[in-house]
């Protein structure tokens, strides 16, 4: 009974399986004269509308701090990937790295994510 309840779930559901998770395919970061960066993040991910699409990026610190969120309004279903910008993120004094990793609004974040070295 289980078994038929999971196979109609994936029946019914298509949607779940074919965009996935997110995927961080670009990131870069640029310093400020003022110390505050910059992140230009490109993002992948078959958005479907507005009930499953990519719905933020983060930078995260070493030691998992969510340092910055770029949270993205609305699907992006004909243009992929996507680049977008944060700009005036103030990050902590001695990070020499930051991880990119976006999510979407139905699996979170677990796609492909980006280190970025921090050179100022």
């Amino acid at each position: 009974m289980a078994f038929a309840l999971v196979a109609a779930a994936v029946v019914l559901s298509p949607r779940l399986a074919v965009a996935g998770a997110a995927d961080v395919v670009a990131a870069e970061a640029s310093k400020a004269p003022s110390g505050a960066w910059t992140f230009r993040v490109t993002v992948r991910h078959a958005d479907e509308g507005w009930d499953h699409y990519a719905d933020k990026w983060q930078v995260v610190g070493p030691d998992g701090t969510v340092l910055a969120t770029r949270v993205l309004h609305h699907p992006h279903v004909n243009e992929q990937p996507f680049t977008r910008s944060l700009s005036g993120v103030k990050l902590p004094a001695g990070i020499e790295s930051v991880t990119v990793r976006a999510g979407d609004s139905v699996h979170g974040f677990g796609g492909h994510e980006a280190v970025v070295k921090l050179t100022p």
